[in-house]
């Protein structure tokens, strides 16, 4: 090819953040080992924020949106890799350090390029994009630490979000009882489809004071970060575990040590971009089997066309935004 169709998001002088499509070249990209044919790709909060500019996610300018792709190998000096093998990247610095998965070609180096599992399309690896790695991750960290269904109900905070739902539906499908909590009890039908067994409007919360209050939750998943978490960290029974997500209601964290040493409470972060390749490959592997959902079209509510993006990150960037969005680059499978 000699040029193609990009999603391209830069700063000026002044700071201030544009993203605009533009025609580019092979020479244009990031450097990298493999070239992909993007077919898909994927919409999360990161991608809203740094296409808004709301938030400062790329470390350097310019670069392709889209923390997401997956196509087919177009070009390959790894000999992993070759052309036509149907691949995906997923959580690897790409929109951050890297050209991402908004444009109809991507290069990338090697060591973040995932063969497609068996079972997957392309389209099902981005229906689940970094929203659901992320969900997987959080419940491989768990149950490594001694989380069981025995243990009392899993509560989900940011539930009617990528990482939220797929968290209830993954923990659902375990065997778990799951609560969703969620400002938005319009979707309380979609979380309850999704394997929620009650939805705790985020609004009537009463968080306390005291450094411990009642136990009631076996575990949590929390997007949300700020004053909830703190409150979970209260809440927890003995010897649960919170997998930490996100940070949409705030990055400060208030609370003592009271929990982790009276009930033994374990906080652990979820980072869905380094870690070792056998837990990636896990993460993958079980997204085939245990950890898909049953019917994937409850969690992705839209496929939108490349040029139809941009008009896709209010959604995000307002809190309407339920489920999933995939991305149509160049439809291959």
């Amino acid at each position: 090819m000699d040029t193609f169709r990009s999603f391209r998001i830069n700063q000026g002088e002044d700071k201030s953040i544009s993203a605009n499509f533009t025609n580019m070249s092979l020479e244009d990209l990031t450097e990298g080992d493999v070239v992909i044919k993007t077919s898909y790709s994927t919409i999360n909060f990161k991608d809203a924020l740094a296409a808004t500019g709301k938030g400062r996610i790329l470390r350097k300018y310019p670069l392709n949106g889209g923390i997401d792709l997956a196509g087919k190998v177009s070009v390959s000096t790894d000999s992993r890799f070759k052309e036509g093998d149907s691949v995906l990247v997923v959580g690897c610095g790409l929109s951050e350090i890297h050209d991402g998965g908004y444009s109809e070609y991507a290069r990338v180096p090697g060591d973040c390029v995932v063969p497609m599992p068996s079972g997957l399309t392309e389209y099902d690896a981005m229906a689940f994009g970094t929203a659901g790695f992320t969900a997987a991750i959080a419940v491989i960290r768990m149950e490594a630490n001694g989380q069981i269904p025995e243990r009392g109900p899993i509560v989900v905070t940011g539930a009617t979000g990528g990482v939220g739902s797929f968290a209830i539906s993954m923990f659902s499908g375990l065997g778990y009882d799951v609560i969703a909590l969620s400002g938005k009890k319009q979707h309380e039908q979609y979380l309850r489809q999704l394997g929620a067994s009650e939805l705790i409007d985020r609004h009537s919360l009463d968080m306390g004071d005291r450094p411990l209050e009642r136990a009631q939750w076996g575990g949590a998943v929390d997007n949300v970060g700020g004053d909830i978490l703190g409150w979970l960290t209260k809440t927890v029974k003995p010897w649960g575990n919170i997998g930490s997500v996100g940070l949409a209601g705030g990055v400060g964290l208030q609370t003592t040590v009271m929990p982790f040493i009276l009930r033994g409470v374990s906080l652990l972060g979820i980072n869905s971009l380094e870690m070792p390749r056998e837990i990636r490959d896990k993460a993958w592997e079980r997204m085939c089997s245990d950890l898909k959902p049953t019917d994937m079209s409850l969690i992705v509510k839209e496929v939108v066309d490349f040029d139809n993006l941009p008009a896709s990150f209010g959604q995000f960037m307002d809190g309407s935004i339920v489920g999933r969005i995939v991305v149509r680059i160049s439809a291959t499978d």
